[in-house]
């Protein structure tokens, strides 16, 4: 993957404006995953810890298929509180640390008015590209 920067744009942060690959590989299209468990539960009403849990899933699910984070090639977050996301920055970068590591793929982040499940603040959508070997 090569990460498009047109040299005059300042660099951003958290995320990368765009991204090129070629050849042939995989395509993986994950849901929308919220801050679950494993038996479909929240285990906090916290914003940190469902986005941790939400990207824990992500990197599950990126497993199946024998992928990582740094497959990932666009990330859409879904979340229904501003100032709870403004607040929880320190926790969501530790989450993200913790999970996708130095990966910041383009990401488009949204404020909502809720989510089909009503305890959920985030949910996020992954798009991944697994280049064949």
């Amino acid at each position: 993957m090569r990460v498009l920067q047109p040299e005059a744009w300042a660099k951003p942060r958290g995320f990368t404006n765009g991204l090129a690959f070629s050849g042939p590989g995989q395509w993986l299209v994950l849901a929308g995953q919220t801050g679950i468990n494993d038996a479909g539960e929240y285990e906090s009403d916290d914003l940190a810890a469902q986005v941790r849990a939400s990207l824990q899933r992500i990197v599950r699910l990126l497993a199946e298929a024998g992928a990582g984070p740094e497959h990932i090639v666009r990330l859409t977050w879904y979340l229904t509180s501003r100032d709870e996301y403004e607040a929880a920055g320190a926790g969501i970068g530790a989450a993200w640390k913790e999970t996708l590591g130095r990966h910041f793929p383009p990401s488009t982040l949204l404020f909502i008015d809720g989510l089909i499940d009503r305890r959920a603040k985030v949910e996020i959508e992954v798009t991944a590209f697994l280049p064949a070997r």
